[in-house]
């Protein structure tokens, strides 16, 4: 049996690294590993793939960096000859990235089965490409496999038959079980940054309606800013967001407690989230990841596609509208704290149960290698 896993993003990375190991404990499974390309500098991926003790990938596809359409369409074409190749049994994707969309189109063009991992999210907002990648890819596969019971009821809202959805739970949760005792014995980033545990707000920001919008990514670095006058803020820098910030040349002087530091790899990452007294971001990823180490959030977004940690208590949606408001939320979250024994996103045991589905699909799939249409 012979299955092609597609990535290309960190949050990628993390999940195809925990069900990697699963399909590789399996004798009689023969995983084909692709990335993309679509983070592309070591910072941004070659760490991360190191530290998740992942084999080299047998295909990098360097897809790069441009336009969604251009990107989107690079991953497809590069896709297609790897299928083309290897003629697996299924596709693995994940997520909602360009690489999760140009991936599962061409399996599906090729008739070769699509399992899409970390599918039924929905935040609704149309503006999103995540949500557009994420949309299109479900009603692709033919495997679904949901995080949680919500997300399920979302495909069955959209007419996906529930033959093809299985609740597997969150692959995240089994990485921040995993990894955090590696992380802890490991990672000292804590000491090199001059942070004491609780003591300091850790903050992400990525998405383009909060970087790209120079009035808006002012209002969100003044507030970060404005809390740092009272604890230290830590902010990794994603290199492109690094060269908006220094163009833009803000007219405001950052204090010195605001620290912002280059990218950071997954153990450093899960030490900063779990050690900090609050998280900010408008990342799906660090909202969850915060919520597994139990640390309040703050959502710099209108909405979530994890709408249970709202539920929960352990998040809160701030669009940053304004400086003041984001400061003060970042400060009213500080010592929160939501319900401590909610597990909406599985056991901790997601990735074997991702395999056992993926088995259970190729062996009763009439599909053979011949049938790709080239």
């Amino acid at each position: 049996m012979r299955i092609l896993s597609i990535f290309g993003a960190r949050p990628q990375f993390v999940k195809a690294a925990l069900v990697s190991r699963r399909l590789r404990q399996d004798g009689e499974i023969d995983e084909v590993l692709v990335n993309t390309g679509q983070h592309y500098d070591e910072m941004m991926s070659d760490i991360f793939l190191r530290e998740l003790e992942m084999p080299a990938p047998d295909y990098n596809l360097e897809a790069g960096s441009g336009s969604h359409a251009a990107q989107t369409a690079r991953i497809l074409e590069r896709t297609e000859k790897v299928l083309i190749t290897e003629k697996p049994d299924c596709a693995i994707v994940y997520g909602d990235t360009n690489s999760t969309l140009g991936g599962a189109l061409a399996a599906a063009k090729l008739h070769i089965p699509v399992v899409h991992v970390e599918a039924g999210l929905r935040s609704f907002n149309r503006r999103m490409p995540e949500e557009l990648n994420r949309v299109v890819t479900d009603h692709l596969a033919d495997l679904l496999l949901a995080p949680s019971e919500r997300a399920k009821g979302r495909l069955l809202d959209e007419g996906i038959p529930e033959s093809r959805i299985e609740v597997v739970g969150d692959v995240m949760y089994d990485a921040a079980l995993h990894f955090l005792e590696i992380s802890e014995a490991s990672s000292t980033i804590l000491q090199r940054l001059a942070l004491t545990p609780k003591e300091y707000a850790l903050c992400t920001i990525h998405r383009a309606e909060n970087t790209e919008d120079l009035t808006r990514l002012d209002r969100i670095l003044s507030a970060f800013d404005t809390v740092s006058l009272e604890m230290p803020v830590v902010l990794p820098v994603h290199p492109r967001l690094r060269d908006t910030i220094d163009s833009a040349r803000f007219e405001r002087n950052f204090s010195p407690n605001f620290k912002m530091i280059g990218p950071v790899g997954y153990l450093d990452m899960i030490a900063l989230e779990r050690n900090a007294a609050v998280v900010a971001t408008d990342s799906g990823g660090v909202q969850k990841e915060a919520f597994f180490y139990q640390v309040p959030c703050v959502t710099l977004r209108g909405e979530t596609e994890w709408m249970e940690l709202i539920e929960l208590g352990w998040n809160r949606l701030v669009p940053p509208d304004g400086t003041s408001d984001v400061a003060a939320a970042l400060r009213s979250s500080i010592g929160a704290a939501g319900q401590t024994d909610a597990r909406p996103y599985g056991d901790g045991d997601a990735a074997g149960k991702i395999v056992n589905a993926v088995r259970k699909l190729c062996s009763k799939n009439p599909f053979t290698r011949e049938e790709v249409v080239q």
